[in-house]
């Protein structure tokens, strides 16, 4: 029983680690032009039939894009921006 366990434990493994994969695959943004992801910092151009080009591929093209912005990190938008919340803004002395 324990030799059953311990062989099947791999393919668990490989199923599970497989569908993670997928699932990142499925949400990531790529080129159209050589499908790979572009890096933080890189920048990638947008066009109007919403295609998306990383830089290499741009040079290939030439049409111009809509708009071009650099990739940012996940991080990008979840900061906290510490604000005020007392009546009239003013920092009260502590004495």
């Amino acid at each position: 029983m324990l030799d059953e366990t311990v062989h099947h434990a791999p393919d668990l493994e490989r199923q599970l680690l497989r569908r993670s994969v997928l699932a990142l695959a499925a949400s990531r943004d790529a080129c159209r032009g050589c499908h790979r992801t572009p890096l933080v910092g890189e920048r990638v151009h947008l066009y109007d039939d919403g295609r998306m080009l990383c830089e290499l591929c741009r040079r290939e093209r030439k049409e111009t894009p809509i708009r071009s912005e650099p990739v940012r990190g996940n991080e990008h938008g979840n900061a906290v921006r510490m604000t005020d919340q007392r009546p009239g803004g003013a920092r009260r002395r502590v004495a």
